[in-house]
């Protein structure tokens, strides 16, 4: 996850579309490769550090005696994390992943030290020659979501408790927020900021107010399975985020947007196992299989799921895209236009977004 304005500075687009499979290289390594994980949270039942797990649990399917895990959990951004890294890197491991933005300065220093080590930052944009970054499109998935809740809504009013004001954020409550408005053009978003990634108290709170808002249906981007828990407290439906939490919410969950990091974490550690290893950066979305949208909860109808699947063929062929405009230019909640008609944004737009859609009930602290 991003934890810092910073990632606004991005701007060129440099992002290496698919995974492949490569054939042993010479001088590829022989013995187990020794791939450590560094986690921002616990790893709880489902949320961002559970997708991250699974990822390399599919590592271990995929490569079995070939490999040997490590990973740290609950590791606070900042100084803890340089020392779990640099512990890592000492330690013989030959690939590191670590995935938190605040984890992307820790991540270079340590790196400079271990030029032999493999570094992938996750959600971070930074790269060196032993430095690699990866992210996700996860507004697609958001988009998405959006068409199912517009469908569900009774009120039309939906919720959004996000974490902190930064374009990963941004992109998904804009994403949602249209994807809502594409089958209810009257549909609002009503945003409450957190200013944590991880606070299942919080989470709830934030969640409770926004019920008694008359929003029937929620999203959120934080860490943990409170929102939805809330959700099916107050009898409410609510869209997943990171992992399915069905078991959470048996009868809220009206979908999930997953995030599937297994077939990215195997080919990163295979290269370092053939010698073939490259620093990149990758933004992989429906397309390259890391983002899904799926996992309907039992009150969705059949018209409406299949509505959603069709959308998403859609996104993964390139026939639909979130931030392209139809006929009527796309304005933010402040009445600027942002996206003139028929146009799309680019990636270096995507990535520095810093303002909210038309329908949003919220302001971007700057």
């Amino acid at each position: 996850m991003y934890k810092n304005l910073a990632a606004t500075l991005v701007a060129a687009c440099f992002f290496s579309p698919v995974f492949s499979q490569t054939a042993p290289a010479k001088g590829s390594v022989t013995e187990p490769v020794k791939a450590g994980f560094v986690y921002v949270s616990p790893i709880t039942e489902a949320g961002w550090t559970r997708q991250h797990d699974e990822g390399r649990k599919a590592v271990e399917a995929a490569l079995g005696n070939h490999v040997k895990t490590t990973f740290v959990e609950n590791v606070a951004e900042g100084a803890d994390a340089e020392r779990v890294i640099r512990d890592l890197a000492s330690t013989g491991h030959q690939i590191i992943f670590t995935p938190s933005f605040g984890y992307m300065e820790p991540t270079l220093k340590v790196a400079q030290d271990y030029p032999q080590v493999k570094f992938e930052s996750i959600t971070g944009y930074k790269t060196t020659p032993n430095v690699a970054a990866a992210n996700a499109r996860y507004y697609e998935g958001r988009y998405l979501a959006g068409i199912a809740a517009g469908r569900m809504s009774k009120t039309g009013v939906a919720g959004f408790v996000a974490g902190f004001p930064i374009p990963e954020v941004l992109q998904g409550i804009n994403a949602f927020t249209l994807g809502m408005r594409s089958v209810n053009p009257q549909a609002a978003v009503k945003v409450v900021w957190l200013n944590v990634w991880f606070d299942p108290p919080k989470e709830r709170d934030a969640a409770m107010a926004l019920f008694n808002q008359d929003v029937d249906v929620i999203a959120f981007h934080t860490g943990s399975t409170a929102v939805m828990a809330a959700a099916q407290e107050r009898g409410k439906m609510a869209v997943a985020y990171h992992s399915d939490m069905r078991k959470t919410g048996p009868d809220a969950q009206i979908v999930a947007v997953t995030h599937q990091w297994g077939a990215y974490y195997t080919e990163r550690v295979r290269a370092v196992q053939n010698g073939t290893w490259k620093s990149a950066n990758l933004w992989g979305g429906v397309r390259e299989g890391m983002i899904r949208v799926g996992d309907f909860g039992t009150r969705v109808p059949a018209a409406v799921q299949q509505e959603v699947l069709n959308a998403q063929k859609a996104v993964g062929a390139g026939k639909l895209q979130p931030f392209r405009a139809g006929k009527a230019p796309v304005r933010d909640n402040e009445g600027q236009e942002r996206i003139a008609a028929g146009q799309a944004l680019s990636d270096a737009q995507i990535l520095q977004m810093n303002w909210l859609v038309e329908g949003v009930v919220g302001k971007v602290s700057r």
